[in-house]
């Protein structure tokens, strides 16, 4: 009898269709009814010995709300026997309503209910609960996960115990994942967590990749790339973070019409085996990135998002380092201009902030100088061991990327049809904050209100010199510093200039845009733990809650 393994996973919803991903323990046919006859079915498709499927459901009336049922082979598996959670369910945008837009980055699997957690309450349980707790109220309309989904370099006891028992960790890569098999280990972790298995069987979800999901300061430079290629372990890691991204995490992203006009999937599909097709796809995009697009476009009513890999897409030639290769720096900026007018607000997600704290964003700028030989070949070496050493790779490592994208971001925000707002979203840095941009005097500015808006994590943990680090980062004395590194390096002044106005906030957390018209409202919530309440929550797990920092209206 075919069993569950894995989802099932709401990813996209319009108003008329759904996707929604599983993971069976043996090849059958997933079938999704929905309340009001609408249904769909497929076929799953088998990668390393692992059963999936992306079922399509057509025919949902926009506007309504319909629970549903998943079946393998006729027999029903969705919703789970005796669950404590309300029923799963699509709800399908009319195009008149607000869009809620809820996002974060950076979360480690949670420990078992009944274990400390080291890293306070995760946020998405946290959001679950509340959902489940009153399953007509407020709700995202969409998750957008914004990187380090999983983390392959650091994983949780539990974890390194079934990796113990697998194999010695006295070999490369010790106890970090190493294959296919090993990725999945991590999936399941993190998504068969009760509530945030439910949570995503509920509200759809838009995913990106940035560096944990494969290593820590992954491309972070050419060098870098260099060394790593030279290990023996780096290749099969590589190749199976990439294959367990499009599966789990990449597919879902696609509309119904892109994945039946993608031919890679329609490959994975028609083999008895998929495993080979996929692993060869892996490695033409370790070999030639440019060739394949992790980025993609969602239109929820009059809002639009881009979500942008800035991880693969990267130039690392020190001579041509761009944080998108010309490619995605074109795909980029036609689907930001393509029919101005039809949109109210630009979402533009970024695993790395564009905008960072004034002196972190110098120093990054700095070493990118230093590195590419501004100061001699000493100062060189010492540039590149401190981009590894202090993760100096965001946008402001990236110079040309950095004002590139001030351009676009004007460009978007400007005319009779401009939008309302052009946010860029990020996360990353495991702190929050709000910044806006502004551009010199006498230079072409945007008509809207451009922001950056930073939330991570979702679920984990900064040192406390790191959050002072941050703060200092911010202040007059960090951006006297800054200058002074930016004269040093011979650095040209960036595209724009920004000042902080919120935050930064420590802690486990989202964001939410609530989009309406062409008004907009920004809410950040942290997870904080409550009084025990119950069996299983002796850490105060059970009765932790989302509690409003800060609200503020972005655009009327």
């Amino acid at each position: 009898m075919a069993e569950l393994l894995l989802g099932p996973l709401l990813r996209y919803v319009d108003g008329s269709s759904a996707t929604f991903w599983v993971e069976a323990n043996r090849p059958c046919t997933a079938e999704v009814r929905c309340a009001g006859g609408a249904r769909g079915e497929a076929r799953t498709f088998q990668v390393a010995g692992h059963h999936y499927a992306l079922v399509p459901v057509d025919g949902l009336t926009p506007g309504t709300v319909s629970a549903y049922e998943v079946l393998l082979d006729g027999a029903g598996v969705w919703p789970l026997p005796g669950s404590a959670f309300p029923p799963s369910v699509v709800r399908t945008p009319d195009g008149q309503d607000a869009v809620r837009v809820t996002f974060g980055s950076c979360r480690w699997a949670a420990p078992p209910a009944d274990e400390k957690d080291p890293v306070g309450p995760d946020a998405l349980d946290t959001l679950a609960r509340r959902i489940a707790a009153a399953p007509d109220g407020e709700r995202p309309d969409v998750l957008l996960l914004l990187g380090d989904q999983v983390y392959a370099d650091e994983v949780s006891d539990a974890t390194r115990a079934w990796l113990t028992a697998r194999r010695s960790l006295a070999d490369p890569p010790g106890s970090q994942v190493a294959d296919y098999e090993e990725y999945t280990r991590l999936y399941y972790e993190s998504w068969l967590d009760p509530e945030v298995r439910w949570l995503l069987s509920t509200v759809p979800s838009c995913m990106i990749f940035d560096d944990h999901d494969v290593i820590d300061d992954w491309n972070t430079s050419a060098a870098w790339v260099c060394d790593i290629r030279a290990t023996g372990w780096w290749r099969e890691r590589l190749l199976s973070g990439l294959m367990s991204y499009w599966v789990h995490q990449h597919l879902g992203n696609l509309s119904p019409r892109e994945l039946a006009e993608d031919p890679l999937y329609a490959a994975v599909r028609e083999t008895p085996d998929g495993t080979d097709v996929l692993r060869g796809f892996a490695a033409q995009s370790d070999a030639d990135p440019a060739s394949v697009r992790w980025s993609y476009r969602r239109d929820f009513g009059r809002v639009r998002v881009l979500m942008v890999d800035t991880r693969a897409a990267r130039v690392l030639a020190e001579d041509e380092r761009a944080m998108l290769d010309p490619g995605e720096a074109r795909w980029l900026r036609e689907q930001a201009l393509d029919a101005p007018g039809s949109y109210d607000h630009l979402l533009i997600g970024t695993s790395l902030p564009w905008l960072l704290p004034h002196l972190v964003h110098e120093a990054e700028a700095w070493d990118a100088a230093l590195c590419r030989g501004e100061r001699g070949t000493r100062w060189a070496r010492f540039g590149e061991k401190l981009r590894r050493g202090a993760d100096l790779e965001h946008w402001a490592a990236f110079p040309a990327s950095f004002d590139a994208l001030a351009g676009l971001v004007a460009e978007a925000g400007s005319g009779p049809d401009a939008p309302a707002t052009v946010c860029v979203l990020s996360g990353d840095v495991h702190h929050a904050y709000v910044a806006e941009p502004a551009w010199p005097e006498g230079a072409s500015g945007p008509d809207a209100r451009v922001l950056q808006l930073t939330c991570s994590p979702v679920h984990n943990s900064i040192p406390a010199y790191m959050r002072l680090g941050f703060r200092f980062g911010w202040s007059g004395v960090g951006r006297a510093i800054g200058r002074r590194l930016a004269r040093h390096g011979n650095c040209a002044r960036p595209a724009v200039s920004w000042r902080r106005t919120g935050g930064p906030w420590f802690g486990n957390q989202l964001m939410t845009l609530t989009l309406h018209g062409r008004s907009a409202r920004l809410r950040l919530e942290q997870a904080r733990a409550g009084r025990r309440s119950g069996a299983g929550s002796g850490d105060g797990r059970g009765g932790a809650r989302l509690r409003t920092v800060v609200e503020s209206e972005l655009s009327s």
